[in-house]
């Protein structure tokens, strides 16, 4: 029986004999593999971005919205008319034991002049929780305060994006604004918090007081409601129980009756990013199972070369018969050569999948994330390609008949 190592070293003589060849046959494998670890890195770098986009939100979270209304015998959508109110938020604070926190929400847009400088932002009017439910630290100055609230102070938080803006480099604590011709005093400095799922910067933003917004930036038809409320449960585990409760809660302050429809909606974020992982997931297999049709092409392609080695060397085969090789060493040897051209096209597959990826992410500014995994898979998967297509044509030569083979012209 021939050895391992003097297997190894005619396989690689036979493939050196027809570099070109060889290198063309591995083509197909380096380009496999390279695609799927490009792939797999484009897919969990979405992921991953998808799950700190929604993350930024804050966690364990839901959101109440005013729901479908029927006026005059006509159905509107959800939010058309308002019908959360600050006492809602109060009363789910208070009676509800699974939710930490809650922030009433009404929003508009502002323009926001100071000076000769001026800029038109998205206005949040809410309490001092917004922070705590939104997870939002803040840079310098302080958070509203239940004063600021009660007394509709003319005071306001703002986002890094606005404060850039207005001000450049100085420190906008302790500034006057005219928000809407209103003078409004900023009295803290939020974090940065970088864009939202949807695309949006989370710092283009000016937070004000709930009452402030309602009573003289964005007076409402619908005095005294909010537009939503984002709610902060204890833990992700008690997400359940807090909807539950807040459900139970609404349906007898808004005095639904069992069956009629509510006019509010409760939704959890916990759920719409797992909806969203699931679907970059989903994309990410995808793209993975497209680029390995290169692979089998590239396994199709060893094949090919190999099945055309075998009828060139059989007088090769026929002598090496002839003189004591056995069924199994020639196998063997066919085998290896196929094995060498996967595994090197795997290797460089490799290098090429983490090149391009490195590419995409600096020249596209898409996130990548290459994964050991990936990579091994890749890996695997090229060497199982080189067995598995070069298996026939070893079994082939394997299968000659010495005399058949050395009369072979």
């Amino acid at each position: 029986m021939i050895g391992l190592g003097e297997i190894l070293v005619v396989a690689l003589r036979a493939l050196k004999a027809n570099a070109l060849r060889s290198a063309l046959a591995m083509l197909g494998i380096v380009i496999g593999v390279g695609a799927v670890i490009t792939m797999f890195a484009v897919g969990t770098g979405a992921n991953r971005r998808v799950t700190e986009q929604i993350s930024s939100m804050g966690s364990h979270l839901l959101v109440v919205m005013s729901g479908t209304v029927t006026s005059g015998g006509a159905r509107t959508g959800p939010g058309a008319a308002p019908s959360l109110t600050l006492g809602d938020a109060e009363a789910i604070l208070r009676e509800c034991p699974a939710v930490e926190a809650v922030a009433p929400r009404v929003q508009g847009t502002a323009q926001l002049v100071v000076r000769n400088q001026n800029w038109s932002t998205a206005a949040v009017g809410s309490t001092g929780d917004f922070l705590a439910v939104r997870e939002w630290p803040l840079a310098s100055g302080r958070n509203l305060s239940e004063s600021d609230v009660r007394s509709a102070a003319k005071v306001a938080l703002l986002g890094q994006t606005v404060a850039e803006n207005l001000f450049g480099d100085q420190d906008p604590v302790g500034q006057t604004v005219r928000v809407n011709k209103i003078p409004v005093v900023v009295v803290g400095l939020l974090a940065r918090k970088g864009t939202s799922a949807g695309g949006n910067d989370q710092d283009d933003t000016l937070v004000v007081p709930v009452t402030t917004a309602q009573k003289r930036l964005f007076p409402s038809r619908f005095p005294g409601k909010v537009r939503d409320l984002t709610v902060r449960a204890v833990s992700d585990q008690a997400l359940a129980a807090a909807q539950e409760q807040m459900e139970e809660l609404l349906d007898r302050r808004h005095r639904i009756r069992p069956g009629e429809d509510r006019d509010f909606t409760v939704r959890n974020l916990s759920e719409i990013l797992e909806a969203a992982k699931a679907s970059t997931k989903t994309l990410s297999v995808l793209l993975a199972a497209v680029a390995s049709v290169s692979l089998l092409v590239g396994g199709i392609g060893i094949m090919n070369i190999m099945l055309v080695s075998v009828t060139e060397r059989t007088r090769e085969i026929g002598i090496r018969m002839a003189v004591g090789a056995r069924t199994a060493d020639v196998l063997a040897q066919f085998l290896a050569e196929s094995l060498v051209l996967s595994l090197v096209g795997g290797g460089a597959g490799i290098v090429l999948g983490v090149g391009v990826s490195a590419a995409v992410s600096r020249l596209a500014g898409w996130e990548t994330v290459i994964s050991l995994s990936s990579v091994l898979l890749a890996f695997g998967f090229s060497a199982l390609v080189g067995v598995g297509f070069g298996f026939y044509p070893a079994w082939r030569a394997a299968r000659l008949e010495p005399i058949d083979a050395l009369r072979y012209e």
